[in-house]
């Protein structure tokens, strides 16, 4: 049997003492980690915004094995925040209706949750009305005429069934119970997304999408937590280190087998908010290597505030700062900015003239280039 079989379903609580001490010791975390973040400036706190939500974009979408061009979502981002960035290109639809989710979830988090959001939403993240090649049913609730929604794994006549979600037909009630529960709610935020995240992905009321939906409402508790749209960390990024043991614990929390039934409290969901608040730890932790990122990045360009670049050499730099495995040589200059060999080369020589580049070890046809990058 699924949890939501119990008659107890919807009455969820967990071990008062062990969510307690954890939420004491991530409030203090939480709350050093964003006294750095005020410290840091506004133009450092925007860059952290734009790197935070393009991890949080990104790592939602590759939990669900999905790869997005890291350059395109960010792009995306810069360009709904309104933000110019050096190197920013054009992105496609899917990559805008996911970027949209994002920001609409974490810079509009005071705003009450509601059903026609949710479907906004799940249409935004398959503007074609396609997954995975077949036709879906987008800005709406799934219907059932494919049969019951299943969670499967596993070749042909071999398939392994880790989750049944509610029929169909029950959706729209189950939907609008967990709203109200959402809107009307009054517990820690950093809980209440433990909470909304496993409610939701229980319901599956689409035919997909629903994972990183179920996210982004976790994020607009997360944000409420900070009380403040500017993030420094990436809850989705936590959960994709950990995606293995994220699939086995929300499908053993989803099975009566696995989650214990009192007859008075209803179903008990400690287990799964203490993995959760263990993985928000973990985001916390890795907020630090974020921040410095974004620190090297933001000396970097106020370091060449007057140096003349053009657009090949900026997206090119802009690469090298996100993460570019290697140094660069004038064959990757090109295929990077789709140009000749000489041009990539004397690209390259003005930016070893201007100390913007400096030459790795080796030579010859072999020879790389790397950034010269002030110390933070």
């Amino acid at each position: 049997m699924w949890i939501w079989q119990h008659k107890q379903w919807q009455q969820f609580f967990w071990d008062e003492k062990i969510v307690r001490i954890k939420l004491g010791l991530l409030r203090r975390k939480q709350g050093v980690l964003f006294g750095k973040l005020t410290a840091i400036g506004w133009e450092m706190q925007e860059e952290s915004l734009l790197a935070s939500l393009t991890a949080e974009a990104q790592m939602t979408a590759e939990i669900e094995g999905e790869k997005l061009p890291k350059n395109e979502v960010r792009s995306s981002v810069a360009r709904k925040l309104g933000k110019e960035i050096p190197g920013m290109i054009l992105s496609n639809a899917t990559i805008d209706g996911l970027v949209e989710m994002m920001l609409d979830a974490s810079q509009n988090y005071q705003q009450p949750l509601s059903e026609r959001r949710i479907c906004k939403w799940q249409a935004g993240l398959f503007p074609t009305g396609m997954s995975g090649g077949y036709k879906i049913t987008t800005g709406k609730y799934r219907t059932g005429d494919k049969g019951d929604m299943q969670v499967v794994s596993g070749t042909i006549g071999k398939e392994k069934v880790h989750f049944v979600a509610p029929n169909a037909k029950t959706v729209s009630k189950e939907m609008k119970s967990f709203v109200e529960w959402f809107n009307s709610v009054s517990i820690d935020p950093i809980l209440k997304s433990a909470i909304a995240h496993l409610w939701l992905v229980t319901i599956h009321p689409f035919e997909d999408g629903n994972g990183r939906i179920a996210r982004a409402v976790g994020e607009i508790c997360l944000t409420e937590s900070d009380q403040s749209p500017m993030r420094f960390y990436s809850m989705s990024a936590a959960i994709e280190r950990q995606r293995k043991a994220y699939y086995e614990i929300l499908e053993n929390t989803q099975t009566l087998k696995w989650t214990p039934i009192d007859a008075d409290k209803g179903i008990d969901v400690t287990r799964w908010i203490d993995w959760f608040l263990d993985c928000f730890d973990s985001a916390l932790d890795h907020s630090e290597e974020l921040l410095e990122k974004v620190m090297g990045k933001s000396k970097f360009w106020n370091k060449h505030a007057k140096t003349i670049l053009n657009e090949r050499q900026q997206k090119v730099i802009g690469k090298m700062l996100e993460g570019f495995d290697g140094g660069i040589s004038s064959s990757k200059y090109g295929k990077v900015c789709k140009c000749s060999k000489d041009t990539a080369v004397r690209d390259i020589s003005d930016l070893l003239k201007k100390k913007v580049f400096s030459k790795m070890p080796g030579g010859g046809r072999s020879t790389a280039y790397k950034l010269i990058t002030p110390r933070v």
